[in-house]
């Protein structure tokens, strides 16, 4: 497997995380505006349900194994670039991306060092993560065979440094593409400090919240974010707006694609954006259009919301086409 060139070369923390399903609690929404908070009892015991573990991922991981079930083990190969510890969480986490057929051979492991777990709060159908990214030495591996697409999502705050040296390989490799898929941190950074990144990205996706910060704004006007986005450089935009949808701008023409009606109602969304994300990415790998790109990516979400996690629903290429074909009329883009 490791012979093989990478078609899809994620980078980004990988991590188990625990989902404790809480009994009590309640989300308070501030008025006119769509923040809301999830509320507990200060200082008390707060019950419960049951926890679930859930090892390998992290935003590229799971767009790393959401590449690999499209392509079947065959028609894409994808692999990751992370850090782990040399402790058991880790080895399991290896063992996740090999049972899901994710090259791991960029996977380093620290000596002494813990491998990243983050905690889960799931309410309802949504979720508030706890996380805390172990602050490893980054260092990009050799990279012997270039491959075709980086996708860059979250990594700790220390890897200012790092992210120049991923700048410096895409310079010196011009016919990577690269998806950028942002982070806490990478958005803290904010776009003066990554203008190397942004100008060389092929496909930038992020949702209404996360554009705001970039731009340090408080619009929520799609098309300003949108515009504003891709004068810094990358080529096509998407900005994803949860059960609203999603937004394009191709340079030319903005589009609205509508979410794909969820089958039942859905579990919890860890990893919607993930699943979006490659999606949109993979189909442009198999040689769709980037229109047609745009109504694959909402499938892989309406599956993965049906399940914990962000990488049990996600679907291989056979069950996404079977969802396209039986879309309803409704279920299409149109340009705004």
């Amino acid at each position: 497997m490791f012979d093989k060139t990478i078609d899809f070369l994620a980078i980004g923390d990988i991590t188990t995380d625990a989902f404790i399903r809480i009994k009590e609690a309640s989300v308070h929404c501030k008025v006119d505006t769509e923040r809301c908070e999830l509320c507990m009892k200060f200082g008390d015991k707060v019950p419960f349900e049951y926890v679930k573990i859930i090892k390998a991922v992290g935003n590229s991981a799971n767009a790393a194994v959401a590449i690999s079930r499209l392509g079947s083990g065959s028609l894409l190969h994808s692999g990751l670039v992370a850090q782990i510890g040399n402790d058991q969480n880790g080895k399991d986490c290896l063992d996740g991306l090999l049972k899901e057929k994710v090259d791991s051979r960029f996977v380093q492991s620290h000596k002494g060092m813990a491998t990243n777990y983050h905690f889960v709060l799931w309410y309802d159908v949504d979720r508030t993560i706890l996380i805390n990214h172990v602050e490893y030495d980054y260092k990009l591996p050799k990279i012997k065979r270039v491959p075709k697409w980086i996708y860059l999502s979250s990594l700790a705050s220390n890897t200012k440094d790092y992210h120049q040296e991923i700048s410096d390989y895409l310079i010196k490799n011009p016919e990577i593409k690269l998806a950028f898929q942002p982070g806490t941190f990478q958005i803290k950074l904010g776009i003066k400090e990554l203008k190397d990144i942004y100008k060389r990205t092929e496909v930038f996706i992020c949702n209404v919240e996360e554009a705001q910060r970039i731009l340090r704004t408080e619009s929520r006007d799609i098309k300003v974010l949108l515009a504003e986005l891709h004068a810094n450089g990358p080529k096509l935009v998407l900005i994803t707006d949860g059960p609203k949808g999603a937004y394009m701008l191709d340079g030319e023409h903005f589009y609205f694609m509508p979410i794909y009606p969820d089958p039942k109602p859905p579990i919890e969304r860890t990893g919607c954006g993930d699943a979006f994300s490659a999606t949109f990415v993979g189909a442009l790998m198999l040689g769709k259009s980037p229109l047609e790109a745009l109504v694959w990516a909402p499938v892989n979400p309406m599956s993965v919301v049906q399940y914990v996690g962000a990488q049990e629903g996600l679907l291989n290429l056979e069950n996404i086409e079977w969802w396209l074909k039986n879309a309803p009329a409704e279920y299409k883009p149109r340009e705004i």
